[in-house]
């Protein structure tokens, strides 16, 4: 089996939640919160990531409308997706991900979980992450 690491990324304006899978690509595990500072520092912290990790995919959450459109917020992860692509490795895909209620589960797993309200702000973008990269290699496995 080809050993592969897929990074999964809930990008908004403030903050990157950033998750990765493990090296057979079954489980998501939360990376880190990253605190945005500009456009460029956020993908070369990315690009980083990507060299250290021997990362063949990133997985970016498309934030969606509930009824399949797309808003402003999008747009933004488009343009991220494709400022990203100009930095990273040429080999790297990227996918866009359907991230529809990504955010609502994880609120609510950090909420069953009794976790505090402060802690959660902490780490729901990195939790975020965590869905919509397992989301996707859910799909993998049963595409199999």
């Amino acid at each position: 089996m080809k050993f592969m690491r897929i990074l999964g990324l809930d990008v908004g304006d403030n903050t990157i939640g950033i998750a990765l899978s493990d090296e057979f690509g079954w489980t998501a595990q939360g990376l880190e919160t990253w605190r945005r500072k500009q456009l460029d520092a956020d993908l070369m912290h990315i690009a980083e990531i990507c060299e250290e990790k021997n990362v063949e995919s990133i997985i970016i959450g498309l934030p969606k409308n509930m009824n399949g459109s797309l808003g402003p917020q999008s747009q933004k992860v488009k343009t991220f997706a494709a400022r990203l692509k100009e930095v990273i490795n040429k080999d790297i895909q990227i996918i866009l991900w359907d991230e529809r209620l990504s955010t609502v589960a994880a609120q609510r797993s950090l909420i069953e979980a009794d976790v505090s309200r402060f802690k959660r702000k902490k780490v729901i973008d990195k939790m975020a992450a965590v869905y919509i990269l397992q989301g996707y290699l859910d799909s993998l496995r049963a595409a199999r």
